[in-house]
């Protein structure tokens, strides 16, 4: 099966780019904001909540920067204007992290200090593992004055559970998830067994020490366990939610939904598409395969 999905994973990445659109359509808003507006008004109608994200991390320069911190105050004044139950996700490159960390901080802050202003919410997103240090100090710096932002961290990472004991103390909201880099054995672990067992202890370690947490996963091991550590042990379900990719595992999204749990689902859109849709499909084999299965069987 996984020499399927990979072989699936080469022939997307061949296709012409009107082609690749067929297979990420299903999980991308689509190019434009109003694609996306529509999107979450259609999930806010069944009681699902929203972040949206801006597609296109990879800028090369400052100005271009610039303009996608100008688009995410537009997502921001979308969300307030059609009252939509939506936050915001940015990834610290995309801000210019990569070119100045000073000049990331201040567009960062300047998007934060609009969400505070909306009563909202902006999650730092988390990227490779050379970024991993850049983020968290990004974070760190912009949390000591906001209290409407958090992080995501990555279950396969070594690291992870030291940058959890580092970061509970500070009230931190995080967003859990596996992990899609490729990324060396050295520094991640490679076993789903692992990352699972990681993941589960991570959770808790969160939960139990106050803070918020998004379980970011399509894993049913994981939401079962989930299940069961929020009921055993009694966790009210204001402190957490579940979280999940548009278009990934509906009726599993739709199960934790109607089982009453707080649910809140990824929107990307976004001239940028390609360059993610081809990212996820080479990073997350299993997603291509759910992509092609969706165009063969009859709904």
């Amino acid at each position: 099966m996984n020499i399927v999905k990979t072989g699936i994973v080469k022939f997307v990445k061949i296709l012409p780019k009107n082609l690749v659109f067929v297979f990420a359509k299903k999980y991308i808003a689509g190019t434009k904001l109003q694609d996306a507006v529509e999107v979450v008004k259609e999930l806010n109608s069944i009681g699902i909540m929203a972040t949206m994200d801006v597609l296109g991390e990879a800028i090369s320069n400052k100005k271009e920067a610039e303009d996608a911190k100008n688009e995410c105050l537009e997502v921001l004044e979308n969300i307030k204007t059609h009252k939509l139950d939506s936050n915001l996700s940015i990834k610290p490159t995309q801000l210019g992290l990569a070119i100045d960390e000073d000049f990331c901080y201040f567009q960062l802050k300047e998007i934060v200090e609009k969400a505070k202003s909306y009563n909202n919410f902006v999650r730092i997103d988390m990227e490779d593992s050379s970024l991993t240090d850049k983020t968290i100090k990004l974070f760190d710096r912009i949390n000591k004055d906001f209290d409407n932002v958090g992080i995501v961290l990555q279950a396969y990472l070594k690291r992870t559970a030291d940058d959890v004991d580092k970061l509970n103390p500070q009230n931190t909201d995080y967003r859990l998830c596996k992990g899609i880099y490729v990324e060396p054995e050295k520094i991640a672990y490679k076993d789903r067994k692992k990352v699972q067992d990681n993941f589960i202890e991570l959770m808790s370690k969160i939960i139990s020490n106050g803070n918020y947490v998004g379980i970011a996963t399509h894993d049913e091991v994981l939401v079962d366990a989930a299940y069961k550590y929020v009921t055993e042990n009694k966790i009210d379900k204001d402190k957490f939610e579940f979280q999940m990719l548009y278009g990934v595992r509906e009726e599993l999204r739709n199960k934790i939904s109607a089982d009453g749990y707080r649910l809140r689902v990824y929107v990307p859109f976004g001239e940028h598409w390609y360059h993610y849709s081809v990212r996820r499909l080479q990073e997350n084999p299993t997603l291509a395969w759910y992509i092609t299965k969706s165009l063969f069987t009859k709904k």
